[in-house]
């Protein structure tokens, strides 16, 4: 079942979508006890009708309360300026999500983990880092996104670009400051020609966006810049070993130009810690391809069931 839901992050209302498996509220006792509960969080530019939703949904499947919900500046969720991409806060929404899980009837308090899918997966780690009430961490297609603005998803990009981000976003805060108002800069290309020109990732992008694969008319198409300098000075794998003993796993498609993200970080993990790559998957495949999807989510069930459950994957 399915419930829109809203909590409070920092002053700000956050919208979601709370899934209960079903005969959780039955008159069976058994069936109406407390669960294992997941936070699902949302790619950069997404909302929890794309991808997040859809592994909410099949987590909830196998047993488990979960939440997918709308990151502060975008979706549903307040905040101004529309759109804004700001990893501290994003890390501050998945702990608040945690909190309210933690007092609602249906959730064991004790048994909450998160899931976090593409830049979520990187403010998964840091968010677990420093809260002990999440018992396990598992991402898909995680992403660094302040690595991703310094030097590219494969990292050889150009460190002029960087700068030059940064310095146009220098100029959009002052432009701000004199009254000229808010400007952004689109995160897609304007069309599928452009796209292709951008290669795989870029093309892979703009197709679940920007077409009717995924589009949904809430999800961020343009990014304030002030987002650059927040983004640029973002590590999201950098306390990752302070997770440890709880455990971590970092699913990825064999073929995605981020899965060497994915390999750095739990390189720098402590145990227990898994990597786990689906041949033939690119990075966006694991958004919404059932061929894909499938497995990520029968690997995600046994590993939360393991760490939250304590009960093996049938």
């Amino acid at each position: 079942m399915k419930t829109e839901v809203t909590f409070d992050s920092a002053g700000l209302r956050l919208a979601g979508h709370l899934y209960t498996p079903d005969g959780a509220h039955s008159g069976d006792n058994r069936a109406s006890e407390p669960r294992a509960a997941i936070v699902v969080g949302h790619p950069g530019g997404g909302v929890k009708e794309q991808a997040s939703g859809l592994y909410a949904e099949r987590l909830s499947r196998a047993g488990f309360v979960t939440l997918a919900f709308d990151a502060a500046f975008q979706g549903e969720s307040e905040g101004t300026p529309r759109g804004l991409e700001d990893p501290a806060h994003r890390i501050e929404d998945i702990k608040a999500a945690v909190s309210f899980l933690s007092v609602r009837d249906e959730v064991d308090a004790a048994r909450i983990g998160v899931l976090g899918v593409c830049a979520s997966g990187g403010y998964a780690v840091p968010a677990a880092a420093t809260d002990h009430r999440i018992k396990a961490v598992a991402t898909v297609s995680a992403a660094d996104i302040g690595a991703q603005f310094r030097d590219g998803a494969d990292g050889t990009q150009d460190p002029a670009v960087l700068q030059g981000l940064l310095d146009a976003a220098a100029e959009a805060r002052t432009a701000e400051a004199r009254g000229e108002g808010m400007t952004a800069f689109p995160i897609f290309p304007e069309s599928e020609e452009q796209a292709r020109a951008g290669g795989q990732h870029v093309f892979e992008g703009w197709e679940y966006y920007c077409t009717d694969r995924a589009q949904h008319p809430r999800s961020v198409k343009a990014m304030p810049w002030s987002s650059v300098d927040r983004i640029a000075q973002f590590d999201a794998f950098r306390f990752i070993g302070l997770i440890a003993p709880r455990p971590v796993l970092m699913v990825v498609g064999s073929e995605a130009v981020t899965a060497p993200m994915s390999t750095a970080a739990l390189a720098r993990a402590g145990a227990p810690k898994e990597l786990f790559r689906i041949d033939g998957a690119s990075h966006v495949d694991l958004y919404d391809k059932d061929e894909y999807v499938s497995p990520a989510v029968t690997k995600l069930t046994g590993f939360f069931q393991d760490s939250l459950v304590g009960v093996p994957a049938r």
